[in-house]
């Protein structure tokens, strides 16, 4: 039995999954969070609360890795690192990791400190900033969009009139979609500028950098490849597709693994993959690399060095067997996973999303009934609860539900979901 420290995680999905892998694979993990009310506060719906599961609970300031004074009560005095370094001699730390992309630099740099396995931290920072990847790989020559790094709105203003409309305005340490907007002319760079300033801090407490990438629209579909990277060798998982709606932002809508792409498609966004991974250095990590397949050829959208969010770990689990949460786990402790694929008896797995256009309270989701009918071809369903409050989705962070659905013939599991949603419809009282 290994013992890990996990620093933060994520309130949806994978803080069921990543404890579920650590459990599953005769584990045990101790907690560390600086606000213990962030996860209580959400508990996930109709299910035990994954921090039960946790040997510790333990409470230190996650966003200060050197030598700050206390930030509050309960709070050990120094930084982090040397209270886990602490932590480390008491109880004993077999690997740490996190599923949260704000502490993952963070993970990466306690491991080097305390000698555990895990990526290097100078990789793992380079691909959680997105103008450090983009330099990054265009140093290695993978080819990119035309983009600027910009301080100011001066700068964003002169460097879009050089790159040329329309362009994508991106934060360079944000995830989920959050203030990723389309921009056709300088009004709209200006008005999305400004609402990225209004944003100057994270969700977890963390002053974000005020600079933003600018970025040459990328046209065509968008896939992610999902790779293992174990003693210096990367494995692809598989290739997943992504619908993106929500203009002018980037919502992911849904998602279908494997992706419906020919053997031309398929080869090239794995590949890309696999020189995005190795040219930021990223080794003992399971990633997810975001790839569009433009006319002129793929190109790296982002790099993510932790496992795919959105359920995608799970349609990769259904239809080939193969557990990225437990292979995160396995790699944090330094060991090699099990990557054989398996028969499951699904050629396809979805996810769709339901994307709530406006604000107001949920009053009822209506069609809701007619999916028990459907029950039987329905892997996962979770929708919002009425009374909840609403609002008009700018990210992938404000979801009323989603469903999954298999297909044990081909790629037919994404025209089943989309035919599913499109029977919910949202009803909301305005507030």
């Amino acid at each position: 039995m290994a013992h890990l420290l996990m620093v933060e995680s994520w309130v949806g999905s994978m803080s069921r999954l990543l404890p579920r892998a650590i459990r599953e694979g005769g584990h045990e993990f101790t907690f560390l969070t600086r606000d213990l009310h962030h996860y209580l506060r959400a508990a996930p719906e109709g299910t035990a609360h994954p921090l039960l599961g946790a040997r510790n609970i333990l409470t230190a300031d996650t966003n200060d890795l050197g030598e700050a004074p206390a930030t509050g009560p309960g709070i050990p005095d120094g930084g982090l690192l040397p209270y886990v370094e602490r932590l480390h001699r008491s109880l004993g730390f077999d690997g740490v990791l996190t599923s949260c992309d704000y502490y993952l630099p963070a993970v990466a740099r306690i491991a080097e400190h305390l000698g555990l396995p895990g990526p290097s931290y100078a990789a793992v920072s380079a691909a959680c900033r997105k103008d450090r990847t983009r330099e990054v790989l265009a140093a290695a020559g993978l080819p990119g969009p035309g983009y600027a790094r910009c301080a100011d709105l001066a700068e964003a203003t002169a460097a879009a009139a050089e790159l040329g409309y329309p362009l994508v305005l991106k934060p360079v340490d944000l995830c989920a979609g959050m203030f990723v907007r389309r921009v056709d002319d300088e009004r709209q760079l200006t008005e999305a500028h400004r609402a990225l300033a209004g944003f100057p801090v994270n969700a977890r407490g963390q002053r974000r950098e005020p600079v933003v990438l600018l970025e040459e629209l990328l046209d065509g579909p968008e896939v992610s490849v999902e790779t293992v990277s174990y003693g210096g060798r990367t494995r692809v998982v598989g290739v997943t597709d992504k619908s993106i709606g929500g203009a002018p932002a980037f919502i992911e809508t849904g998602h279908m693994f494997p992706a419906a792409l020919d053997a031309e498609q398929a080869a090239g966004a794995r590949e890309t993959a696999l020189r995005a991974v190795a040219a930021l250095g990223l080794d003992e990590v399971v990633a997810h690399t975001e790839i569009k397949l433009t006319r002129r050829g793929p190109r790296v959208v982002e790099v993510n060095p932790r496992p795919a969010g959105n359920r995608i770990t799970e349609l990769v689990r259904h239809v080939t067997g193969i557990d990225l949460a437990a292979a995160c786990v396995e790699v944090a402790l330094g060991r090699e996973p099990e990557l054989t694929p398996r028969d499951t008896g699904l050629r396809s797995a979805a996810v769709g999303f339901l994307v709530p256009e406006r604000a107001g309270v949920l009053e009822a989701i209506d069609g809701r009934d007619r999916l028990d009918a459907e029950q039987a071809e329905l892997i996962e369903v979770q929708l919002a609860e009425p009374g909840r409050a609403v609002k008009a989705a700018g990210s992938n962070n404000e979801y009323l539900g989603h469903l999954m659905a298999g297909d044990p013939e081909g790629p037919g599991a994404r025209a089943r979901v989309e035919d599913l949603l499109a029977q919910l419809c949202p009803r909301m009282v305005s507030l």
